[in-house]
């Protein structure tokens, strides 16, 4: 059944992205006047569809993406009998620069509006939740913040000169506000102020680590439980918060793995809360110090409930896309100059299909935010000057707008050839990354 809903909930997600992103160009097509051959979700073989009019609209059997096949454009299907005659009124290449860009583009900028929408509703429906502390309850063993000096029980008062008034705004102050710079840190530590200036060299990147701080008022809380593994056998649930290991309290999810793995093959003594209910269990982690749980620090203490009216919602909405489209540059950013492992940081379509029935099993907003997130992080993949993808068109096209001619189709053929097969080697490489992780 859990395979039934993860497969249920991958194909609701692709889904959705995919007939987005090419309604995008389809429409910016029709609007154009161009013809559109056919509407595929999914890469070919063809499984199934109908042909209406002049356009073949089909679903294929790769589940990994869709395509528009628009008339007398050079793409991903290798069709180049149109370069045979000469340029009809209803092709791609016939128009001019400007319209194709249009076309292009569209697909990357409904991704963009999507995000937007989904974002807005939530912000309107659901508001936002503030964690309203800026206490520091734990410091992470080794971590940045332990090697910068950071204390438990430093409160946070302002970084760069920007003042903290709830834990929510430190990471967006660390990745968004001040992405790039240096930060300085205002605290109050025992009753007085004093000054952390942290160089952005150590800072770790937001895909491969965390800074190491975390609010007061956490518990450890099991958010998953793989199935045959010592925690599953042992009888713990999601949901149980831990209270103690081996007698020692516990309150927050570092404290727990660190006493996990510090005792493979051993048995390990346990206190969980299940709802009203205190329990007694006890777990033998496995050789390699797992037990097969997710574990998650959950905040306990107040929270601020901020509320949005129907039109404050949508710049909120803009706030949160360009916020994620921030974040995803840096990663991408990260991994080009070699700061970020690139397995650790892309996911395929297993880790998609996890991620999405997680956050389905969470409620209908953090399903929608998920896939306000891959919008964005679609739009910005695509966007990138990458043969075969809209970015590498879109180079093409500029160069054809500043040159005033285009780049010779032949050449243009060779070209989307060879990004073809780098793009499949490249999904190769993630699938397997996802298989090996799994």
């Amino acid at each position: 059944m859990q395979l039934l809903d993860t497969i249920f909930y991958f194909i609701i997600t692709i889904g959705v992205l995919v007939f987005v992103h090419e309604l995008g160009h389809f429409l910016a097509a029709k609007a154009c006047k161009m013809r559109v051959d056919r509407f595929s979700i999914g890469f070919p073989p063809r499984a199934f569809g109908k042909k209406i009019g002049e356009t073949d609209y089909c679903v294929s059997w790769i589940p990994v993406g869709g395509y528009v096949k628009i008339a007398g454009m050079i793409d991903e299907s290798f069709d180049t009998e149109f370069l045979n005659h000469e340029p009809q009124p209803w092709e791609f290449r016939a128009k001019p620069v400007w319209q194709r860009i249009i076309v292009i583009c569209a697909g990357v900028l409904m991704n963009i509006f999507l995000a937007i929408g989904i974002f807005w509703g939530i912000n309107f429906v659901q508001g936002e939740y503030h964690r309203q502390t800026t206490e520091i309850g734990y410091v992470v063993a080794h971590s940045a913040a332990q090697q910068l000096g950071f204390k438990e029980g430093d409160k946070i008062l302002s970084i760069n000169g920007e003042k903290i008034e709830h834990w929510d705004q430190i990471q967006t102050a660390m990745y968004v506000d001040f992405v790039g710079d240096d930060l300085q840190w205002t605290l109050k530590r025992d009753n007085a102020t004093t000054t952390v200036n942290t160089p952005r060299s150590s800072i770790p990147d937001i895909s491969d680590g965390m800074f190491g701080i975390l609010p007061n008022q956490t518990e450890a809380a099991i958010v998953e439980v793989l199935k045959g593994k010592p925690a599953d056998k042992a009888g713990f649930l999601p949901g149980d918060v831990i209270l103690t290991l081996n007698h020692s309290p516990i309150i927050n999810q570092y404290q727990a793995t660190q006493i996990i793995k510090a005792n493979p093959g051993k048995a390990i003594d346990a206190t969980v809360k299940r709802g009203s209910e205190v329990r007694d269990l006890t777990v033998t982690p496995g050789s390699d110090g797992l037990i097969g749980v997710g574990l998650e620090s959950k905040y306990t203490g107040p929270l601020l409930h901020v509320k949005y009216g129907f039109f404050e919602s949508f710049p909120k909405g803009v706030s949160d896309v360009y916020n994620a489209t921030t974040l995803f540059l840096r990663s991408i950013w990260q991994i080009v100059i070699g700061k970020a492992s690139l397995s650790k940081s892309v996911g395929g379509p297993i880790k998609i299909a996890q991620i999405a029935t997680r956050t389905a099993e969470i409620g209908v907003a953090s399903f929608l935010g998920f896939i306000a997130l891959l919008s964005v992080s679609l739009a910005v993949m695509n966007i990138l000057p990458f043969p075969a993808l809209d970015g590498g068109h879109l180079a093409m096209l500029i160069y054809e707008g500043i040159v005033g001619k285009p780049i010779p189709q032949r050449v243009q053929q060779g070209i989307q050839q060879a990004g073809v097969v780098l793009l499949l080697t490249f999904m190769a490489f993630i699938i397997y990354n996802d298989i090996t992780g799994f």
